[in-house]
């Protein structure tokens, strides 16, 4: 069985905006307002097997777009360890070494939580395991091709294309995410490749 799995990067939130590590903050009204918006163009395969990061921000996003969405802890963002909700901005007169080596060498996680590298590990795991998961639910085994949607973050999606590519997790700075993205990917028997979203 193939798999086509459409990842979708969370609506943009106030700590985004404010150039802040994530805290699990919720969506405020604007990125509420651009995630209604865009559930008037997404286009979802009525089939499709619909997964969320236990973040409240991807969760609010799902339910913004319509979706009724399992959570999976493979999804999760990244762990910022010690980071989580101070801003850029001081962690780069705090701690500049630190910030530098964590924004360009993927095993780098000076703030005690997780490097990229580990996080495409976890990610790796996640897609690998996708496959047994669907093959699990009713009627799937007779379905060419399994559709999956998940809502996550775009540091998750980098290293999602990082592993599907097979590639090495240094080049994940020059990979962008834009909230409310969507990036396609496919599983068949040659692996993982990466397509072009339609959208």
């Amino acid at each position: 069985m193939d798999t086509r799995l459409l990842l979708i990067s969370h609506a943009s939130t106030a700590a985004m905006r404010e150039g802040r590590f994530p805290a699990d903050d919720p969506l405020d009204a604007r990125g509420l307002t651009e995630a209604h918006a865009e559930r008037a163009r997404l286009s979802i395969p009525d089939n499709a097997a619909v997964f969320v990061s236990p973040a409240v921000c991807a969760r609010d996003t799902a339910s913004a777009l319509g979706l009724t969405a399992t959570v999976r802890k493979g999804l999760a963002d990244m762990d910022y360890g010690r980071w989580h909700g101070r801003r850029l901005s001081d962690l780069s007169v705090e701690a500049p070494q630190d910030l530098a080596a964590w924004t360009h060498d993927p095993d780098a996680a000076a703030h005690g939580g997780e490097s990229f590298s580990q996080l495409v590990k976890r990610v790796g795991q996640w897609l690998d395991a996708l496959d047994d998961t669907l093959s699990a639910g009713p009627g799937n085994a007779q379905r060419n091709t399994q559709n999956v949607v998940a809502v996550t973050h775009a540091p998750v999606i980098r290293a999602a294309i990082v592993h599907a590519l097979g590639t090495w997790p240094a080049v994940f700075p020059r990979i962008e995410i834009a909230p409310l993205s969507i990036v396609e990917l496919r599983r068949s028997r040659r692996g993982w490749t990466w397509w072009p979203a339609a959208q």
